[in-house]
Formats: structure tokens, sequence, C-alpha cells
């Protein structure tokens, strides 16, 4: 079962979502994750930091998936 991420606000960014819930240090070193392609979303890489995520989206990195 892949883990969870409660998203209490909606839409929340993509670099934001990475920050908050420590997959990334900063919010900087999110933004490269996500411009190196190293972030995918619902299966697709994704190259917008600040691609609006809602409940239900699925996010890959660094070979964890969490929705």
């Amino acid at each position: 079962m892949p883990p969870s991420i409660t998203i209490k606000h909606q839409p929340v960014e993509l670099f934001k979502l990475l920050k908050f819930e420590s997959l990334a240090s900063s919010g900087g070193e999110a933004k490269n994750f996500i411009a190196n392609g190293q972030v995918k979303v619902n299966g697709e890489i994704e190259l917008r930091k600040r691609r609006k995520i809602l409940a239900g989206d699925r996010i890959e990195f660094a070979g964890d998936t969490a929705v």
C-alpha cells in the first residue's frame, strides 16, 4: 500500500507538497527535482513546479509512490 498524504487545503502546488512532506529539504531543492524530471504525477513526468495537486493525485518520487 503506497504511503498516504493528507491534503488539508486544495489545491496545493507540487513543489510545496514535496517540501512539506519532507521529501525535499527546501522549496528550491523540490523545484530542482521537478525540473530534472524526477517527479511523476499520475504516472506522467511533471515539469511544472506549480502544478496544482488535488486529493487522489498519485505522486511518484525517488522510488516511492504517495496518494
